[in-house]
């Protein structure tokens, strides 16, 4: 599949690290940054998504989605990405991503609006009332050279999800991004406690992005070391 990935913001929150490979299959280790685990709530907008030689249809290619993530290694001992959750707007993505790339979305009514710097997102969960994420954020400046923990965060080429039984991994393939720093102006959401998780404390690290091209390969079966 190809897409692109725009108006991005990171917020992400350390977890204790047993905490997180509680809620991970069997075959994913947690991936840890000086000891702790981190969980990343991630909401952006989603645009010309289409399959090789197709082009997007534009109401059914662009929607908002936020996903809830963490960060693993595979069997394979390749770092990567561990969905909890992946909420959109449109019904028919949803479906065809279960089907397809069996990810945990959900459907959900959302919206994003940019005004000037600031960056509001939306989500209401439709078959799951009071489930909900609502986050206002300020761009900032430029991040001209990522920081380790930065690298750590976003600089991830490689998503897991469990078909059939198997585990099975995909590659996402995209240039660097454009990182810039984010403040926090308010947030209300609990789709990390959907997640499984305990209600984050502190406040997020914050990082936005105008976003990425990205092409996103088939899935592949993983095995211990390859």
């Amino acid at each position: 599949m190809f897409q692109a990935w725009r108006d991005l913001t990171f917020l992400h929150w350390r977890y204790p690290a047993a905490d997180v490979q509680a809620v991970l299959p069997d075959g994913l280790t947690v991936d840890t940054y000086d000891g702790d685990a981190w969980v990343g709530l991630v909401p952006f907008v989603m645009a010309g998504v289409r399959a090789p030689y197709v082009p997007a249809l534009p109401w059914l290619s662009r929607f908002p989605e936020t996903n809830v993530r963490t960060y693993v290694i595979g069997p394979d001992g390749r770092p990567g990405i561990w969905f909890l959750s992946l909420d959109a707007a449109r019904l028919a993505p949803v479906v065809v991503a279960h089907l397809t790339y069996s990810l945990p979305y959900v459907w959900s009514a959302m919206s994003v609006r940019v005004d000037g710097p600031e960056h509001r997102y939306r989500c209401r969960r439709h078959l799951q009332p009071g489930r909900r994420c609502d986050a206002t954020v300020r761009v900032g400046q430029p991040i001209p050279e990522p920081a380790p923990l930065e690298e750590f965060l976003t600089a991830r080429h490689r998503l897991y999800s469990v078909r059939s039984g198997r585990m099975v991994a995909a590659d996402a393939e995209h240039g660097p991004w454009p990182l810039r720093q984010g403040e926090l102006l308010d947030l209300d959401q609990n789709l990390l406690e959907a997640g499984g998780l305990a209600t984050p404390t502190g406040g997020p690290l914050v990082h936005t992005s105008a976003g990425v091209l990205v092409r996103v390969s088939g899935w592949r079966a993983v095995r211990d070391g390859s």
